[in-house]
């Protein structure tokens, strides 16, 4: 199995369930893990928050878009106001080769509140660009360095 985790981290929150989840699934094949980027990211979190509400799309630092070679596709992003961070958007609108694929979408949140909405925005998306099956996983901000609590919720997610 060859599997891309593609994510956003601001705090290093998702960085970390993003290397935990390359390490489980490296247990059954190959996995890449491909941070992005932006060129017109804030240092300010609110004014990045707002961005986020906004469902601003960043200008992300070109990466491999073509996802068409991988057998599982990961993407992860903190939530931001009810929906994904401004440079995972961009990348929403801009992958391709999805047709027929399985997509694992997560997310690292503070208060949960927009959590389920961030993942139906993302599916959403994905879902018109041909995805065929979707399996989520979320964990809480202060639960992203309790690596067997990260574990577990990869397994509940059936990857």
């Amino acid at each position: 199995m060859r599997a891309i985790i593609i994510y956003y981290s601001f705090s290093g929150k998702t960085r970390q369930v993003s290397e935990i989840l390359a390490e489980s699934l490296r247990e059954e094949g190959e996995a890449e893990l491909l941070e992005l980027k932006a060129f017109d990211e804030s240092d300010n979190f609110f004014v990045q928050a707002a961005r986020g509400f906004r469902k601003t799309r960043a200008k992300i630092i070109p990466v491999g878009f073509d996802l068409s070679k991988y057998d599982l596709i990961c993407m992860g992003t903190p939530v931001w106001a009810f929906g994904p961070a401004p440079s995972m958007n961009a990348y929403l609108d801009q992958c391709i080769g999805l047709e027929g694929k399985e997509v694992v979408l997560f997310t690292t949140y503070g208060s949960g509140a927009g959590n389920t909405k961030c993942l139906d925005y993302m599916q959403k998306i994905l879902s018109k660009k041909g995805v065929k099956n979707f399996k989520r996983f979320s964990i809480q901000q202060f639960k992203v360095k309790e690596k067997d609590f990260v574990l577990s919720e990869i397994k509940n997610a059936r990857l």
